[in-house]
């Protein structure tokens, strides 16, 4: 139920050569007992309806992004489940973890072919940096010296590749004020790199369970929905939107340009608790 397209975009038809495809998926939330909810939610059936559409509409993109906060309880068997899920597209997948996961078991179960864990790769003329915003039990974002020295080492070194940076939280406010206390805390040196390196296009992320596109300081920043559940977009207190669960679609074109779109699901998945006040 509810994997009919809610459109019938055409993103990745008639694409000019040299043209990357990326799925992102993000926030699946599934846990060791499949049968667990999240807010109503199966957030398995949740994210095996999403992964259904998907692969509908897009056949096999060159590269499928999973950005963080894909098992909630960080169990070996919800990574193995995931795992058998992700490789059946086809095409690499690249995985980095949120604050639900845990980096070491993630990377036991997501770090073999076709998934990787990895801090950054090259195709055509991008260059995709992924980074690890992660705290040890804690829900916001942090880039400790170690991740941006990555950072400064991969632009350093790929000077002439456009690049997009992906990682599990948003670096600057959304407008929520619950979910702002759980970004990153320290955007200011990600933002003095970045703006150091004209070939940045764009940092993708996840973590606020809906879709998010803007500027900031030049630099575009791409936030996703959830496979699951999504929070009601500019209210200061945790609410569940209406809106069903969803992927990202996007293109990189060799001239640097990124087009880019969200596609939802028909339908809310059953069960869902519009009056939940967390979880």
């Amino acid at each position: 139920m509810g994997t009919e397209p809610t459109n019938d975009s055409k993103l990745f038809d008639d694409l000019p050569d040299g043209a990357i495809t990326l799925l992102q998926l993000s926030d699946s939330h599934i846990y060791a007992d499949q049968d667990r909810c999240l807010v109503g939610i199966n957030t398995q059936d949740s994210l095996d309806q999403v992964i259904a559409l998907a692969r509908q509409q897009l056949s096999t993109p060159d590269l499928l992004l999973a950005t963080g906060d894909l098992v909630h309880d960080a169990s070996a068997a919800g990574y193995q489940r995931i795992a058998e899920r992700l490789s059946a597209f086809g095409c690499p997948v690249y995985c980095l973890p949120g604050n639900h996961d845990v980096p070491k078991v993630m990377q036991e179960h997501l770090n073999r072919p076709p998934l990787y864990c990895l801090p950054s790769l090259q195709r055509g003329n991008w260059s995709i940096i992924f980074l690890d915003s992660t705290i040890p039990g804690k829900p916001g974002g942090h880039l400790d010296d170690a991740q941006l020295e990555l950072l400064s080492e991969t632009l350093n070194r790929h000077p002439k590749h456009h690049t997009l940076i992906t990682m599990h939280h948003h670096p600057v406010p959304v407008g929520s004020a619950w979910m702002d206390t759980m970004a990153l805390v320290n955007p200011e040196p990600l933002f003095h790199l970045l703006e150091q390196h004209s070939q940045v296009r764009a940092v993708l992320f996840g973590h606020i369970h809906q879709e998010f596109d803007t500027k900031h300081r030049g630099i575009r920043l791409i936030g996703t929905p959830s496979t699951c559940i999504q929070f009601i977009a500019g209210q200061d207190k945790f609410g569940i939107d209406s809106k069903p669960p969803g992927y990202r679609a996007m293109v990189l074109l060799e001239s640097g340009e990124i087009r880019t779109e969200v596609r939802l699901l028909q339908a809310l998945p059953l069960g869902l608790d519009l009056s939940s006040g967390g979880y």
